[in-house]
């Protein structure tokens, strides 16, 4: 058998970007036959990408762009199975890439762009060569596209977790970064009541009635009790009913504060990573162990 060398598995490594153990193993595989080799982990890369898809990827990014001239933009969230995988180069960089992508191709949803150009291949390709090179499931979960009324402000916290694009008219760019920001830190449901839907404030005002009624308040007074619940519910969910997160007195609302300097926001678009995906629980060091267990062959 062909002595496997560690120059032998780097060169591998630098055509494929696949994981060295894995380039070890294909090596081993082809009796030191670089080709074979190669074709073995084109093989493997893509089983392992089919596999990886029954896996739940709730963590990830959220990736934004923005044209120069701030008129046009995109957000997009890429998921993935592990925070670790969420910080490496390349997956946010593919993140950064749909977002550009999206913007100037407009496509109709997430299986449209999976059909587009990306680097010589279809986004699809790349996602799959991706999954296969860090070993970890990868999905487009969503995008929103967006031409200005005025001019576009994104915001990224957290690591890429929280990302919001505004379109916001009049003001500067201080005002426009602060909008963005406050958006990401008090997640409005929408811009003011009329974006808020009607299940949802029937909801509040059910509980609001039912909770006024256990506390033995008058059937007459049910119904006013439930609308004060509901205009208060409304403060808290829209952006221009909330207060702004740097109010000096605490009080000033985004719809005060965008009066006083003559501004608006047109639209608004916040992606919280995973917000509503079931996150995988798993023992690691099971996990660990059963992959050992695997590797031998048990």
């Amino acid at each position: 058998m062909a002595e496997i060398t560690a120059s032998m598995v780097k060169e591998l490594r630098e055509k494929t970007d696949a994981p060295m153990m894995e380039c070890k193993k294909a090596l081993t595989e082809a009796g030191g036959d670089m080709a074979k080799a190669e074709e073995i982990l084109r093989v493997k890369l893509g089983s392992k990408a089919s596999k990886a898809a029954s896996r739940v990827a709730a963590e990830g990014v959220v990736g934004v762009f923005i044209a120069p001239d701030a008129k046009l933009g995109a957000i997009v969230e890429v998921n993935c199975e592990t925070d670790f995988v969420a910080k490496n180069d390349d997956f946010l960089a593919f993140a950064k890439a749909l977002a550009e992508l999206v913007a100037k191709q407009n496509p109709a949803d997430v299986a449209a762009l999976s059909g587009l150009a990306l680097n010589g291949a279809t986004v699809e390709a790349a996602r799959a060569a991706l999954v296969g090179k860090i070993g970890e499931n990868m999905t487009i979960r969503r995008f929103a596209r967006r031409e200005a009324q005025g001019k576009l402000v994104s915001y990224i916290h957290g690591g890429a977790k929280i990302g919001v694009l505004a379109d916001v008219t009049g003001g500067d760019d201080a005002l426009a970064k602060d909008i963005a920001m406050h958006i990401a830190a008090s997640k409005p449901k929408a811009l003011d009541a009329s974006g808020v839907s009607a299940d949802l404030l029937d909801t509040e005002r059910r509980i609001a009635v039912e909770k006024a009624r256990e506390a033995g308040k008058p059937e007459a007074m049910l119904e006013k009790i439930a609308e004060g619940t509901v205009q208060k519910y409304l403060k808290e969910v829209t952006l221009l009913g909330q207060v702004f997160v740097k109010a000096e007195d605490g009080k000033q609302t985004i719809e005060q504060l965008l009066k006083a300097k003559g501004a608006a926001v047109a639209a608004f678009q916040l992606y919280v990573v995973g917000e509503g995906l079931e996150k995988r629980s798993s023992d690691f060091a099971a996990e660990v162990a059963s992959q050992a267990a695997a590797a031998r062959g048990h």
